[in-house]
């Protein structure tokens, strides 16, 4: 008799197969998911609810993979450029995964607690309600957005021979993509504390 498929499974391996499958295509689905881990796919109900669970799992995965260090809250912007950065590389290690988590609700305590020293920092320098979450909001996007930009192809711009002059000039000094990438999100994260600055004076 051979051996059961239930003991094969385990919620970390499912997030593991999962998060490779999204690393390769972009996504993941059930039955390629079964497949990846060996398995049938009705017994992997066994241990998540669905697909909505799963993508949680892997938002908590990334997160946690490198903890950042404790934040000083009363030293906001510090603590700021901490969780920022640590957001943006835990989704610049894992890019394709962004698309598929920014459509859901974010529940993960893991992540929420990220959330919650960006709050305490926020607070600290003195951003409350409306401005508060609209700081919340406008640092996701940036951080989003640079993790993204590392995952886009070696050539983003590619302009005619002829014509848009001040585009080409800027373009010679891109350099490479892992130096056009990190040199825009150093010069983002000081955009968005200078701002965040100008904002409270």
């Amino acid at each position: 008799m051979g051996r059961p498929l239930l003991p094969l499974i385990s919620v970390e391996a499912l997030t593991t197969a999962a998060l490779e499958l999204v690393d390769e295509n972009g996504d993941f689905s059930f039955p390629k998911l079964a497949k990846k881990i060996g398995v049938s796919q009705s017994s992997i109900y066994n241990h998540v609810s669905g697909r909505d669970e799963i993508l949680e799992l892997l938002r908590h995965r990334i997160i946690a993979e490198e903890p950042y260090p404790p934040v000083d809250h009363a030293d906001w912007e510090a603590g700021l450029r901490i969780l920022i950065r640590a957001y943006r590389n835990a989704f610049a290690r894992h890019p394709r995964l962004a698309p598929l988590l920014v459509l859901q609700t974010i529940t993960d305590p893991e992540v929420i607690g990220l959330y919650e020293d960006l709050a305490l920092c926020l607070e600290s320098a003195g951003f409350r309600g409306r401005d508060g979450v609209a700081a919340i909001s406008t640092i996701d996007s940036f951080a989003l957005g640079a993790a993204l930009d590392l995952a886009a192809p070696e050539v983003v711009w590619d302009p005619p021979t002829e014509g848009y002059p001040a585009l080409k000039r800027a373009l010679a000094h891109a350099g490479s993509p892992e130096e056009r990438g990190g040199h825009a999100f150093d010069f983002g994260l000081d955009v968005i504390i200078g701002g965040l600055r100008a904002r409270l004076q």
